[in-house]
């Protein structure tokens, strides 16, 4: 008795859940359902008025009659609907001059074929108010199928409140109902939605677009039959390092019952397949969801054509203007139509010049047709074009969404014979920038991402030569990956000073959850030099860390009582430091105040020490989108002459850090020049000079100035104070596409691209008569977004497009006057006024030719200015220009 109670119980509960308080929504028999349809779709920025819209609206007819119901479940029925009377016109009032649909009628917009299909009726399986199958001809045209699944969507509701997975044109998604007693209101959770094009985006939040979408439907009943439903879409993209270059296309449906009139009889019938094959076997169940539709490029050129029309602008003197990253964008998106036979002939074809630009955007393009062109293009095999294999190697550890296919390749280069050690060392330090980007988006388990972990995990131990041990760290540091924390840890304390300071700087960039107990005390022994006498730079590094990694009390108080006990220089070095964090309010920020109040932490002899090393920080740009700081570490030896020089630029926004640029320039076993006493630790050290650069999250391969004193000697002789170029390239940094699928039927497309083109160079100058020398590095770069929304149906089109663009050039300059000791050392940083444009276009189109477009743009000159560094610094350049001030 009770199993039995408990069945009509569970057969209860199921009844109730399934129709709620009544039946789903029904059609009656011999009704005829007369209602009127519209959906218009606009282009525009989010912040811009509905008036300067690009977009259209197609008005129609629908009937609506009930072909069949299943005897057994009378929530499930068969819906004849046949749209007539189409109509298309412009979304917003424009003059006749500006009407692109003026004096066209809606047969010559869409074509007889179109048309013909569209008003050509068509059945919806319509089980409990949802969409369960859409029969349709297999020869009707994909917009055409899409636009009758957008009004079928409009059917799409449930007279009960809950949330439910369900799916519709726009695809399949968590939607949440709020019903009453003749209202429904139908909310869809927009990130929740599972689609068939899910396109790409930049690994890099900072670098990245972010978007927000919102879907909500309000349909009145009467007597359980929709009256009216009413449904608005918007989708905006924005650039999260500036959200006021941002898209939006919104969308409207409206779905309105002008009548009831008799209609025809329902079919009889079993089950839904049967009776629809039965009343024409043409018909097939298409799906509910909108299907791909192949873009066509309607007059678009060329890849030639294309390049021909840009190439002047790719040239080396042309890269510092606005016009070469934009004209790089163009370039990648005929790229990406490209097929291989195509880009192999405009590589071939190419000018001496030009070549080193066209190989960064045939890389940056990552299709599988460029990447297997540029593969055919370069031999790895010959020291001959070195410059063109390290920029396809850089533009691939740049690459904004890298797959498995272009890490394979630069495995078969590693496996195979190449011409360059520098290009071994390149190849295997970007494979290490891959493995990150790729463990990023989940990829972590592929066969050739798991192969090449191994291979760099086991590369350090696995041979004797330092460059090749250098090399594996490098690309250990690129890659971050958790499992090399402890061997990073081991080469911490290696007895060569060049693994230490590698392996100390890539556990800088892990998160600080991985620099465990067993981390920090490595750490702490390096600094204290525990167990070996270390580098200046090795233990300055560690100290670095140990602050940059929530330090605990006594960690921070064993650093503050080092200070006085330290080398010369690196008292200083370490005091600007502590300085450094309370006054830029670092994360250490509170435990060091906190040691402070201690007495014997701070004393006035240990905040006294002088000397020429610094650390300082600061912001070079705050604002609501996008903060970006810079930090300057100079470390002296005890003689006066510079030991390391580490500059970093971050950039923070949307949560997410970026480690735009590092710059780190070290020296070493110099003093004989001088004839100076190394410091402790350094007494046997080489003559050596090198610059190690990061840019955009990515380790790139160090460059050695000299190595060995003939070297050091013979470079010296040689130097002349003109300017040494040292990168010169395109770089695609913003790379987002995806398609968005509107509930209405319509698909837009949006590309968001961003490039920089950079130039920088450095030069020294040394005179022996005013016993002065003068370092620059001279950066000039170009920076280009462009974001694109576009809607494209075959018969029309309409699109918008935001951009910005500068120009900017930034100068480190370091002044050394040596005719008294100590060494007089001057730094500037002079950013100069640089412009700063911003532009928005909107376009409307038809096959035929008649199109409207507007535009319109901005320009604001950005004063330059001088970036402050410490006080110390400011009083030492009154010296040393002294006769200026």
């Amino acid at each position: 008795m009770l199993e039995l109670a408990g069945v009509l119980l569970c057969v209860s509960l199921l009844s109730t859940s399934s129709l709620g308080a009544s039946a789903g929504p029904r059609l009656d028999n011999d009704k005829l359902y007369r209602y009127s349809y519209s959906t218009e779709v606009g282009l525009n920025r989010p912040t811009g008025s509905t008036r300067g819209n690009a977009g259209f609206r197609i008005n129609s007819d629908v009937d609506i009659s009930l072909v069949w119901r299943n005897p057994e479940n009378q929530d499930e029925q068969l819906i004849r609907l046949q749209i007539s009377n189409v109509r298309i016109e412009n979304a917003v009032k424009r003059s006749r001059k500006n009407n692109i649909f003026h004096g066209s009628s809606t047969e010559s917009i869409l074509g007889q074929n179109r048309l013909e299909a569209f008003q050509r009726p068509f059945i919806v399986l319509w089980k409990m108010g949802k969409l369960r199958s859409m029969y349709s001809y297999k020869t009707e045209p994909a917009t055409i199928k899409n636009l009758k699944r957008g009004v079928a969507s409009m059917l799409m509701m449930q007279l009960k409140s809950g949330k439910m997975l369900e799916a519709d044109a726009s695809g399949k998604c968590l939607v949440e109902y709020k019903a009453t007693k003749d209202q429904v209101i139908r909310t869809k959770h927009m990130e929740t939605c599972k689609k068939q094009e899910t396109g790409f985006t930049t690994h890099s939040p900072v670098l990245g677009v972010s978007g927000k979408c919102t879907l909500v439907t309000v349909i009145n009943l009467e007597n359980g039959i929709i009256k009216s439903a009413n449904t608005e879409e918007s989708h905006t993209l924005s650039v999260n390092a500036r959200h006021s270059a941002a898209t939006r296309v919104m969308s409207s449906q409206s779905l309105t019952l002008n009548k009831i009139e008799v209609g025809p009889v329902e079919v009889g019938g079993k089950d839904a397949a049967s009776v629809v094959k039965s009343l024409d076997d043409k018909l097939m169940s298409v799906g509910v969801v909108l299907e791909k539709v192949k873009a066509k490029c309607k007059g678009c050129p060329n890849l030639m054509d294309t390049w021909k029309a840009v190439r002047s602008q790719l040239e080396p003197d042309s890269l510092s203007k606005a016009t070469a990253p934009r004209s790089f964008i163009t370039l990648l998106h005929s790229l990406r139509r490209a097929n291989k036979d195509e880009i192999l002939t405009v590589l071939r074809n190419c000018s001496k010049t030009t070549l080193p630009q066209l190989v960064d955007a045939v890389t940056s393009a990552q299709t599988s047709d460029s990447l297997s062109a540029i593969l055919e293009f370069l031999d790895f095999s010959k020291k001959e074009g070195l410059v063109l294999q390290e920029r396809f190697l850089y533009a691939c550890g740049f690459a904004s969404h890298p797959t498995e296919s272009m890490l394979q390749s630069l495995l078969h280069i590693y496996e195979g014979k190449i011409g360059s050690s520098d290009i071994k060392e390149s190849v295997v330090i970007i494979m290490g920038a891959l493995i990150k980007k790729l463990c990023l988006k989940g990829a972590c388990e592929l066969s050739t991402v798991v192969q090449i972990k191994e291979l760099l995990l086991a590369g350090p131990d696995s041979t004797q030569e330092e460059s090749e041990v250098q090399m594996y760290l490098l690309a250990l540091k690129n890659a971050l990956l958790p499992d090399a924390v402890p061997l990073l840890t081991k080469y911490a304390e290696s007895e060569v000073g060049a693994f230490s300071t590698i392996a100390i700087t890539a556990l800088q960039r892990y998160d600080t959850a991985l620099i465990t107990d067993e981390v920090k005390k490595t750490l702490n022994r390096v600094y204290h030099q525990n167990r070996r006498i270390y580098e200046k730079n090795v233990r300055s590094a560690a100290a670095d860390l140990i602050m940059s990694s929530n330090p605990s009390y006594i960690e921070v108080k064993n650093l503050l009582l080092s200070i006085g006990h330290l080398p010369h220089e690196m008292n200083k070095y370490m005091l600007s430091k502590v300085q450094d964090i309370l006054r830029f309010e670092m994360p250490a920020c509170k435990m060091v105040q906190q040691v402070l109040k201690d007495m014997i932490s701070r004393n006035y002899d240990r905040f006294s020490k002088s000397g020429s090393s610094s650390a300082y920080s600061g912001f070079m740009a705050r604002n609501a989108d996008i903060s970006c700081t810079y930090n300057l570490d100079i470390l002296y030896s005890g003689s006066g002459v510079m030991r390391t020089s580490n500059m970093n630029i971050y950039a923070q926004s949307n949560n997410a850090l970026l480690h735009g640029l590092q710059v780190s320039i070290e020296a070493q076993g110099l003093e004989s020049l001088i004839a100076a006493t190394p410091d402790e630790g350094e007494e046997d050290l080489e003559s050596f000079a090198g610059m190690s650069a990061l840019l955009f999250d990515v380790q790139l391969r160090p460059v050695t100035f000299f190595k060995g004193y003939s070297d050091l000697m013979s470079k010296m002789f040689s130097m002349s104070g003109d300017p040494i170029n040292v990168v010169k390239g395109l770089i695609l940094l913003t790379d987002h596409s995806h398609v968005i699928t509107l509930q209405s039927g319509i698909r837009a497309n949006a590309e968001f691209q961003g490039s920089l083109a950079i130039d920088i160079s450095g030069g020294m100058e040394f005179s022996l008569w005013y016993r002065e020398s003068k370092t620059s590095v001279n950066n000039r770069g170009a920076l280009v977004v462009i974001g694109n929304m576009t809607v494209d149906m075959d018969f029309a089109s309409a699109g918008v497009e935001v951009s910005f663009e500068t120009e900017a050039a930034l100068d480190f300059i370091t002044t050394v006057q040596f005719s008294e000791y100590p060494f007089l050392v001057c730094m500037q940083m002079d950013k100069s006024t640089f412009p700063f444009r911003e532009m928005v276009s909107t376009q409307e189109k038809l096959p035929s030719g008649q199109n409207f477009s507007s535009r319109r743009s901005r320009e604001q000159l950005v004063p330059g200015s001088e970036f402050p560094l410490h006080q110390e610094n400011s009083n030492m350049c009154k010296k040393v220009f002294e006769q200026s001030w």
